[in-house]
């Protein structure tokens, strides 16, 4: 017996620059559901919404949360959350929308989704251009040329994480580096000189590092700043900006495994019966 609950979820993003990023698919889900339910910055974007959605609603307001005493990020997430599962419990098909791609960044929509399923709710997920996808193309690097690693900045100073400088290296939200309040969106140069000096055990100072921040609309100018590593703290960083780290060493041959390889092998694919 199908015991799926009346009302539908549907994550999308709506790109990065929104005008020519917006996937059909995205666009379909926010034309047709019954109310759509937004944490999108953009004051344009979120005026072509409202004219757009059946039913609009901002969640960028929530953020005023983070002034009250004893609350913080997650707090605000969490109500957001519950914002979009009341409309689904009220059985409306609703459409969450996100800049950018609605799963990277975006906590809300992976615990809207996961309480949503819980409950016996259709939850869904559609993929959205990132960050990441347009810096890959503005700044013209290939992700498979040296391999990448990828992780938000915080995160990386206050783990151990074992780094390989002859890979790119992109760390997301340095504008953010150090804040462990959750209650602030800024950093300063204190903590900036903190993370400079961790990934000086794997990057000389000197090496060339880009301060990346994508277009959000078509006035906009996309920013690649390049400085050196021990310039950063001195840098002007936003919420949005992202620290691209270019490889610092060339990659070296594992000459055991390439013996192993060459020595092995490969026997013929059995006939086909």
């Amino acid at each position: 017996m199908n015991t799926q609950k009346i009302g539908k979820l549907i994550c999308v993003g709506t790109g990065m620059r929104m005008a020519g990023q917006m996937t059909p698919i995205a666009l379909s889900h926010i034309e047709t559901a019954d109310v759509v339910i937004a944490a999108v910055p953009n004051p344009f974007a979120r005026k072509w919404l409202q004219g757009v959605a059946k039913e609009y609603i901002c969640l960028l307001g929530y953020y005023s949360d983070c002034e009250v005493e004893g609350k913080n990020r997650r707090d605000t997430y969490r109500r957001m959350a519950d914002t979009i599962l009341e409309h689904l419990r009220a059985g409306k098909t609703v459409c969450a929308a996100f800049y950018g791609h609605p799963g990277i960044f975006a906590c809300i929509s992976h615990m809207a989704i996961a309480d949503a399923r819980a409950e016996g709710f259709s939850a869904v997920m559609e993929p959205g251009i990132s960050a990441e996808d347009c810096l890959v193309a503005d700044i013209g690097i290939d992700p498979g040329k040296f391999g990448m690693q990828s992780m938000e900045t915080t995160q990386y100073m206050i783990y151990q994480r074992k780094l390989d400088p002859s890979s790119l290296l992109i760390l997301w939200q340095p504008g953010l580096a150090g804040e462990l309040s959750l209650k602030r969106f800024d950093t300063n140069q204190a903590r900036l000189q903190i993370l400079v000096d961790k990934l000086a055990r794997d990057y000389p100072l000197e090496h060339e590092v880009i301060l990346y921040e994508a277009a959000t609309h078509p006035l906009e100018a996309t920013r690649i700043d390049r400085l050196m590593l021990k310039d950063l703290p001195q840098a002007r960083l936003q919420q949005i900006t992202t620290l691209v780290i270019p490889p610092a060493y060339t990659l070296q041959i594992d000459q055991e495994i390439v013996d192993l390889l060459k020595a092995t092998t490969i026997a013929p694919l059995a006939d086909a019966a």
